[in-house]
């Protein structure tokens, strides 16, 4: 096939799913030409480029990088023949709208499914997955693993990729202690995700190139844990697939991409936080996953706060600082640490808008669902000393961390501070604990 023949393209994506659909469909594939990559959600990845390291032969200068709002310009100039949206956590009409403005430039749009995406392995997987971001995931593959170790199974956690540095760098992470974290410069996003998987003893895999991660993850471990981000779908083929879902936002398990197809290939649905979700949002759930998925077996979970000392809460006027994804395009107005201000009896939760700066301010203009809590935004070092400037700004007596690790490992918080933790539940029959038995047995 000559050069001429090629099918132009163009990627959509935010530094994950874009990059590993490339690499295991279209890297070597001589009948497409990658044109570029263009970037969303993530802060700087966009003007940067795909090194030569990770495109093959076929692309010997890289491929670049350029953001969305370069995409209908970049479609008519480079003659783009297909449009393919690789990125999650988007409503349908979202995806629809995109669609809209790509056929309208002339291109065809298209969204890849797990045949040709998906990556067989020699070991046992175990995905765990969600219809939305902040369902609960973390904890829930927190789970999985420990119940893993106590059938006597050697497992890593293989996390869906957060390349935000070096991506020739980042092909392939092992994090088995802490002081990795700071080997390969990690995000506050990504400690996040790796941290409590270190301190049980559990390696983690990341990085860009998915297939040769999986590859030095089996020769260590029985069995992988896909440690989804997201509401993406796995990477790879698994042996058991499952899925949380998270009540507080009612409906949204059939209304947000490609969190609906998770739901529609589950085998095990995780309905969580039913301990702070209302009943009726239950309900709406239950009803939704049965018309969608009546294969699946599903599971009611809680997910329970636990602080140092919440006394030192009551009467105080607090500063809440969430994990920052599940505001940003999760779009959640609060998470854990505002749940636990309103448990424990804060006398006000103070809005952080007033003392934002740089680009946390920012944050609040590109996601205005975020409620009066403080997204712990730290994409790089001059992210991170904003958002320590914007804490130390607060006129606040206490702050509430509700982020899945300590911040105050990482910035100085000179106000006093209580943290949240949480942990998955199940309630009832069956429980996780069952159903990995029952399938894998004792090693």
């Amino acid at each position: 096939m000559s050069k001429n023949d090629r099918q132009r393209v163009i990627i959509m994506g935010a530094a994950g799913r874009d990059f590993h659909n490339f690499n295991v469909y279209f890297r070597n594939n001589a009948a497409y030409e990658v044109v570029a990559f263009t970037a969303t959600q993530i802060p700087n990845i966009e003007g940067r480029q795909y090194p030569p390291q990770l495109s093959g032969d076929l692309y010997p200068k890289g491929i670049a990088i350029h953001p969305e709002s370069d995409l209908l310009q970049l479609i008519r100039k480079e003659r783009i023949d297909q449009v393919i949206f690789a990125y999650s956590d988007v409503s349908h009409e979202t995806v629809m709208h995109k669609a809209s403005q790509v056929l309208g430039a002339g291109a065809d749009f298209r969204l890849m499914g797990l045949a040709a995406t998906q990556l067989e392995s020699t070991k046992p997987v175990i995905s765990v997955c969600a219809s939305r971001t902040g369902s609960g995931k973390s904890q829930t593959s927190r789970r999985v693993v420990e119940i893993l170790q106590a059938l006597g199974y050697s497992v890593a956690a293989i996390r869906h990729p957060m390349p935000y540095g070096d991506l020739a760098k980042q092909a392939v992470q092992r994090f088995a202690e802490h002081a990795d974290l700071d080997k390969h410069e990690c995000t506050i996003e990504e400690r996040e995700e790796y941290e409590p998987h270190l301190d049980r003893g559990v390696i983690v895999f990341a990085g860009v190139d998915y297939e040769r991660i999986l590859r030095q993850a089996e020769q260590e471990v029985d069995i992988i844990v896909w440690d989804g981000g997201n509401n993406d779908l796995s990477f790879y083929r698994s042996d058991l697939h499952i899925v949380v879902v998270d009540p507080h936002r009612p409906g949204h398990e059939r209304r947000y991409f490609p969190g609906e197809t998770n739901v529609l290939v589950a085998d095990v649905l995780v309905i969580n936080k039913v301990d702070t979700a209302d009943r009726a949002g239950i309900q709406q759930v239950q009803d939704n996953l049965r018309e969608l998925n009546p294969q699946a077996v599903v599971i009611e979970a809680a997910s329970p706060l636990f602080v140092d000392d919440p006394q030192a809460i009551r009467g105080k006027r607090v500063l809440v600082v969430e994990d920052g994804p599940t505001l940003t395009h999760g779009e959640m107005a609060y998470g854990a640490g505002w749940m636990a201000a309103m448990r424990y009896g804060a006398a006000e939760i103070v809005d952080p808008r007033p003392y934002a700066v740089g680009s946390i301010l920012d944050t609040y203009a590109k996601y205005p669902t975020t409620g009066n809590v403080l997204p712990a935004m730290g994409y790089g070092d001059d992210q991170v000393r904003e958002l320590a400037k914007t804490i130390e700004n607060a006129d606040v007596d206490l702050v509430i961390i509700g982020t899945p690790i300590d911040l105050g490992k990482l910035l100085e918080i000179k106000k006093p501070s209580q943290r949240v933790r949480y942990e998955l539940q199940e309630i009832g029959q069956p429980t996780l604990a069952d159903l990995l038995e029952d399938r894998f047995g004792k090693k």
